[in-house]
């Protein structure tokens, strides 16, 4: 179940011939178990190139969709006609998915997203904290329009919200944010070399183990 029916102990609709807000993540999100490091439960798991190139097209295609809905005449990973309903939205999104792309094509040797514990504590933003005219960066739908929604603020700038449906995937492959690219996590330092005299100490007891 996604995290947005969850936080809200939402039950499934019943289906209906209407358009979903966004897309289905869920086969990104089951790639994404099989290469995740960021949690302690699959910090020594070596991924497979290939899964992580699927993670990152995944996501691509998924943002695709996406500028579709909002733009149905937004050309497949090409720029967008004259007459785009948001052209700085449709921009955006494209630098989303081409960034994925090339990650697809020339993945990493791990993930360095975000672990699930920074997404748990971002900041909630609540309804009554949110405009009509405020909208999601990456889906581009007002906020108000989900009857119960889940938005969160990143920690580099206040305006920066996003619904969380939309920003997980992205933070779970980057540690980033996708307006400023500002990295939100620190990067671990390693331990420090033991001192001298340990290490001497270590090398006498060997001899006369």
């Amino acid at each position: 179940m996604d995290p947005y029916s969850v936080e809200h102990n939402v039950k499934p609709a019943s289906p209906s011939n209407q358009s979903p807000r966004r897309p289905d993540f869920s086969t990104f999100f089951s790639t994404l178990e099989l290469v995740d490091t960021s949690n302690t439960n699959n910090v020594h798991s070596t991924p497979i190139p290939g899964d992580i190139s699927s993670v990152f097209r995944m996501l691509a295609e998924g943002y695709e969709r996406m500028r579709q809905d909002q733009d149905p005449n937004a050309h497949t990973h090409g720029q967008s006609d004259d007459h785009d309903i948001n052209p700085g939205h449709s921009r955006f999104l494209e630098g989303l998915i081409q960034t994925l792309l090339s990650e697809a094509d020339t993945p990493p040797k791990e993930v360095n997203g975000v672990s699930d514990e920074f997404l748990a504590e971002l900041e909630r933003v609540p309804k009554k904290a949110l405009k009509k005219d405020m909208s999601c960066p990456i889906c581009n739908n007002p906020f108000l329009d989900d009857k119960y929604p889940l938005v969160v603020r990143l920690p580099c700038h206040k305006t920066h919200i996003f619904d969380l449906e939309c920003i997980q995937p992205w933070l779970k492959l980057h540690p980033t944010c996708p307006l400023d690219r500002k990295t939100l996590v620190k990067k671990k330092e390693p331990p420090p070399p033991p001192p001298k005299d340990e290490e001497e100490d270590g090398d006498y007891d060997e001899m006369y183990a």
